[in-house]
């Protein structure tokens, strides 16, 4: 290595051992030690604290005082809101890190079109933060365009600026800001195939990141799924569960159709109808988009606003799309849209697809479209995975009118439902079941008040107003290293950066019992703490 460049960023009177303390730490996570180090870089007002003194002192370094407006200028990858109302760069630490290594005279970058690229730093592991202390560890390197790398390239001095000036580049990344069409060949970086699931395997977390209600399924559905073993060696017969699921919606049962979750109903949609111009409403669950690219369908996107609070305004959507996905409640946002601003999205000749997966976890099902037959094109999916449990067995359904329940049939393979999925399914139509289903929604409306008003009480954190599902989704600045520190205390939460609209300052968080929550926030408050 040419040689690594410290970044420190203190708040008045931090005491030295603190900033010594944090230095060793950061040198040893890089696999360094003092003797690596070129030079401290700080903000020009600190450099004198008795702390950023006593490092440079024991390192035996040089101190590299950068005025408030050339931090400024520089983009760095964990920002925070705290250092950027202080001193107008959002990471004192990363912004003086990235520039002590461009100017530390380690090596020479070449102009902008040659080979060695433009000049560009590296940071050698993200920043770590004590209580009064952050600091960073970069060096120089050459940056090459066909290259991934976690490089931040360096911003020219002469484009400084003071954060939110009009005209300035953002050093914070900020979610989509319209919901306008957005209709070009999606290769963006959204991981559609990602899902929760992912953020546990293979590790004991407390579980945040999946939606799925936990101590279920209850004994009773366990009980009736095991007596169903007994028929393996017979062919499923799925008539008495599709009935049972078309009067628990008041429906005949050829606008029914059984599925092996609601995920089986999205590949079904996208190879099974003739359509030309799908869009899906985000953020939302990815799958719908991901099962129609696959099919070879172009998608288009309207991006719902966090200024509006990621609420629907039909307007958004184009009048030539023949096929609109939406989710309500929606995943990630919880919100739920009302059933009249859904239903105003229908027209003849689209096919319109609301996923209500978790409107079960919603008090009387309100808003819910699922029974109605004057919404034309109207296809209802629902899942009985989430507030049961049944993830692991695979079982959802479709409410549609009879010609696309029919064009759906025909794409499923034979015999797509297994004979205890059909089991569980037609046990929870019942309204014993039903019933269940309802006390548990108010119970998770009960939790998740609980959960907001904990959250509510961190600076740094802003939720989704109006959370109606079994989990609500919160905007942290670096949210993505708050995550990996979650994790380092025990709790899986979820990444928001797949859902496109959204970018990685999101999480969404499981509504869970009381006990749970509480040692959640205190995690949260800590992982907050460590990140600064």
């Amino acid at each position: 290595m040419p040689g690594a460049h410290l970044g420190v960023g203190v708040r008045p009177g931090t005491a030295a051992d603190e900033v010594l303390s944090l230095v060793g730490a950061v040198l040893r996570e890089a696999g360094l030690t003092g003797a690596d180090v070129r030079s401290l870089g700080t903000l020009d007002a600190r450099a004198t604290e008795p702390g950023i003194v006593a490092v440079a002192a024991a390192l035996g370094v040089p101190v590299r005082g950068f005025p408030a407006g050339e931090l400024a200028a520089v983009p760095v990858p964990h920002p925070s809101a705290r250092p950027l109302a202080a001193t107008g760069t959002a990471s004192v630490a990363e912004a003086a890190a990235l520039l002590a290594a461009t100017a530390g005279g380690d090596g020479q970058a070449g102009p902008a079109g040659s080979p060695g690229g433009p000049e560009c730093a590296v940071l050698l592991v993200p920043k770590r933060t004590s209580r009064r202390a952050t600091c960073a560890i970069a060096a120089f390197a050459p940056f090459r365009s066909n290259q991934v790398t976690s490089v931040a390239r360096l911003l020219p001095l002469t484009h400084g600026y003071i954060a939110g000036e009009p005209g300035s580049p953002p050093t914070i990344p900020t979610p989509h800001t319209t919901a306008a069409m957005d209709t070009h060949t999606h290769t963006d970086a959204h991981d559609l195939r990602h899902h929760g699931d992912a953020e546990v395997r293979d590790e004991k977390l407390i579980d945040l990141a999946v939606n799925v209600r936990t101590n279920t399924p209850p004994d009773w559905l366990r009980k009736r799924i095991a007596d169903s073993l007994t028929g393996l060696a017979a062919y499923p017969d799925g008539r008495a569960a599709r009935a049972a699921v078309a009067e628990r919606h008041d429906l005949t049962s050829n606008r029914v159709l059984l599925t092996a979750g609601a995920a089986e109903a999205f590949v079904l949609l996208a190879r099974a109808l003739p359509v030309r111009r799908p869009v899906v409403v985000h953020p939302q669950f990815t799958e719908p988009e991901a099962a129609l690219r696959d099919a070879g369908h172009e998608v288009g996107r309207v991006l719902l606003r966090e200024e509006d609070g990621f609420r629907l305004d039909p307007a958004a959507v184009p009048e030539d799309a023949d096929l609109v996905v939406i989710g309500n409640p929606t995943n990630p946002t919880s919100v739920l849209h009302p059933a009249a601003s859904v239903a105003a999205l229908a027209r003849p000749g689209r096919i319109l697809v609301v996923d209500e997966a978790f409107m079960d976890a919603v008090p009387g099902e309100r808003e819910s479209l699922a029974g109605r037959t004057d919404v034309p094109g109207l296809v209802v999916l629902r899942s009985l995975t989430k507030t049961w449990g049944l993830a692991g067995l695979r079982i959802g359904y479709v409410l549609a009118e009879p010609e696309t329940i029919a064009a759906l049939e025909r794409t499923q393979p034979l015999w797509p439902v297994s004979t205890p999925a059909l089991v569980a399914a037609e046990a929870c139509m019942s309204r014993a079941a039903l019933a269940e289903a309802e006390h548990a929604a108010h119970r998770i409306g009960v939790e998740r008040a609980h959960l907001l008003a904990g959250l509510a009480e961190f600076d740094e954190v802003r939720t989704v107003a109006g959370a109606e599902g079994p989990f609500v989704l919160l905007r942290i600045d670096g949210a993505d290293v708050v995550r990996e520190r979650l994790r380092s205390l025990g709790f899986a939460a979820r990444r928001g950066d797949t859902f496109p609209g959204l970018d990685r300052n999101w999480l969404r968080i499981a509504v869970r019992d009381r006990a749970t929550t509480n040692r959640f926030l205190q995690a949260l408050d800590q992982a907050l703490l460590i990140c600064g």
